[in-house]
């Protein structure tokens, strides 16, 4: 039975390096094959320092999307339909509406007329005026529309408007923002920013969000933070507009000997590696090869490009793996000042060390199996 079980152990040992159960690559094995062709995607190594950070916080970033184009100058203060308009008519004879007053031997009536209703035609009813077409004129123009309907009719008329209620001008605010519904707009709040403002503000980071206007067939989409420090983009909406914020979360991915493996979201403001490594629980100090942590990234063209490398790039991006070296001081401080991206996966290979503790914990576990077979047979034949 012992000269049946040793070859057993010996093949199991021979092939231990190969069946190890692992949590990735070692670092030896990503290093050496940087930059070549394995038929699948030919990344580079870049070793991180200082310059390196700052090399990649130069390059201005790029924004996916844009409301530039949806920028309106129509004018928000007009009439439409469904609208209702105040109307008060003044004349010197007081003989229209019958009521008089005396001042300095004038006579003068008034009359603040009951509230009038745009109607589908666009059109609103005046006394002694009749039909008046009212639709896309401001309130001022409105009220010269109606003097002029009463010309002949009233001698010398004075008309004062004002708009009571303008439920068509108005846009529809959805999505993350914490007060969502219908919003007025107004000659002075009639910005993507001052509408996200009115309706209580987003419920979630600026960064994580995408502000979509859909105006009729065309919809125009970019970051809230675009939106918050372009001016440019914080452009002037039209009756009609949907405005919708939409979550997108950032995330970075966390794999190997660190303190949990898990998807994480970034949340507010720039991420360093140091604080996505924190929030990881850190690296396992018992098994960690810290002179390697290691970014992988699908880095931007313009990026490569200012850090000299030629690789190819792919539909999503240049493939960058950045190694930092946390086994000496200086790397917590570029550690700092490497920013975390989107979709980027920190990886922390298992040192040398651990990689031998684990072998030799596997041929134990061999080992002690051939044992407790071998000890089980010989109580069998005995």
């Amino acid at each position: 039975m012992k000269r049946s079980l040793l070859p057993l152990m010996a093949l199991a040992l021979v092939g231990g390096c190969s069946t190890l159960p692992g949590d990735g690559p070692s670092g030896r094995t990503v290093a050496d094959n940087a930059g070549h062709d394995l038929k699948a995607v030919n990344y580079a190594m870049v070793d991180v320092d200082f310059t390196v950070g700052e090399v990649i916080k130069a390059v201005p970033p790029r924004f996916g999307g844009s409301l530039a184009a949806g920028g309106v100058d129509t004018p928000v203060d007009v009439l439409g339909i469904g609208d209702v308009l105040s109307v008060s008519i003044y004349e010197p004879s007081g003989a229209l509406f019958g009521t008089r007053s005396m001042s300095r031997d004038v006579q003068t009536g008034a009359q603040t007329l009951p509230p009038l209703v745009v109607d589908r035609s666009g059109a609103v009813n005046v006394p002694f005026a009749g039909r008046v077409q009212v639709n896309g004129l401001t309130a001022p123009e409105a009220a010269d529309a109606i003097k002029r309907s009463l010309r002949g009719k009233v001698g010398n008329p004075q008309v004062v408007a004002h708009i009571a209620q303008n439920p068509s001008n108005s846009i529809t605010v959805l999505g993350d923002v914490r007060n969502p519904g219908r919003a007025a707009l107004s000659v002075n709040t009639d910005r993507i920013l001052d509408v996200i403002a009115a309706a209580g503000g987003p419920t979630r980071p600026a960064e994580d969000l995408i502000v979509n206007v859909r105006r009729g067939n065309e919809t125009f989409s970019a970051p809230l933070t675009l939106v918050s420090t372009e001016f440019g983009e914080n452009v002037r909406l039209r009756r009609g507009d949907q405005v919708n914020l939409t979550y997108k979360p950032r995330r970075f991915t966390a794999f190997g000997a660190v303190g949990a493996v898990s998807e994480q979201d970034m949340g507010q403001g720039p991420l360093s590696l140091t604080a996505a490594l924190a929030r990881t629980r850190g690296l396992d100090t018992q098994s960690a090869n810290h002179r390697t942590v290691m970014v992988f990234r699908f880095e931007r063209p313009e990026v490569a490009q200012a850090l000299g490398l030629t690789q190819a790039p792919t539909p999503r991006g240049v493939p960058v793996v950045y190694r930092v070296n946390l086994a000496e001081g200086q790397g917590f401080f570029v550690a700092n000042n490497f920013m975390i991206q989107p979709d980027d996966v920190v990886y922390a290979p298992r040192s040398d060390s651990a990689e031998a503790r684990k072998f030799f914990e596997f041929v134990q576990s061999i080992t002690r199996v051939i044992y407790d077979v071998s000890v089980t047979s010989a109580l069998n034949v005995d």
